[in-house]
């Protein structure tokens, strides 16, 4: 099984902007405060910005021993050097993704349901992220929450092939250990963590997955 950290972060370039926030700024902050997992996603953004944004982004997680992951465009995460691609239920299938990208990069898959979970088991991805667990007012959101039973049915499936579990979903600091408890290996996290002070959110976050419940 792949050792993923606690904390998946995204990077939602869009959310981050709208609220007056440099992308990588919040990047630098959360690699200080020790994040080692971080998504870039760019709903709106063409693909020559989006590819000199990761590329930088890349080079600062080199220097901190940090993952980044592209969220959809495999040819952004094959040209900037990226770790990996997270795709979704609508965008390319991870055979064809594959196909992409570089021999050792990875490929995430989003699943909202346990006949999703159970086909993305038979797909050619290092990675299966499950939600929303809660609530969520992002966009990432699809469908009716699942809860931490969600969560552990997910899990359950996942660990006989030895694939990692990130739930994602309107997780908070307050409620991001119990989704580790469910099953989880690590939790995504977008809003929580983008807004003032993002040293300070992430260190938060941080602190809530490492303590006992």
């Amino acid at each position: 099984m792949l050792s993923f950290p606690p904390l998946y972060a995204i990077l939602d370039l869009d959310l981050t902007l709208s609220r007056g926030l440099v992308p990588l700024g919040v990047l630098d902050a959360w690699l200080d405060a020790g994040v080692r997992l971080v998504q870039v996603r760019a709903k709106s953004w063409s693909g020559g910005p989006l590819l000199e944004l990761t590329e930088r982004a890349v080079a600062r997680s080199r220097a901190a021993a940090a993952t980044i992951i592209v969220n959809d465009r495999a040819d952004v995460a094959r040209l900037s050097g990226a770790d990996g691609v997270h795709v979704g239920q609508e965008d390319l299938r991870p055979a064809d993704v594959r196909g992409v990208l570089s021999v050792g990069q990875l490929v995430g898959l989003s699943t909202h349901s346990e006949a999703q979970v159970q086909a993305a088991l038979q797909e050619p991805i290092d990675y299966l992220a499950i939600g929303p667990v809660f609530q969520s007012a992002t966009r990432m959101a699809v469908g009716q929450p699942i809860g931490e039973a969600g969560v552990a049915s997910a899990a359950a499936r996942a660990r006989a092939t030895g694939l990692p579990v990130v739930g994602i979903g309107g997780i908070t600091e307050e409620n991001a250990a119990r989704v580790l408890a469910a099953g989880a290996t690590s939790v995504a996290v977008i809003s929580a963590l983008i807004g003032d002070h993002p040293r300070a959110r992430a260190r938060r976050l941080l602190a809530a997955l490492t303590s006992p419940l």
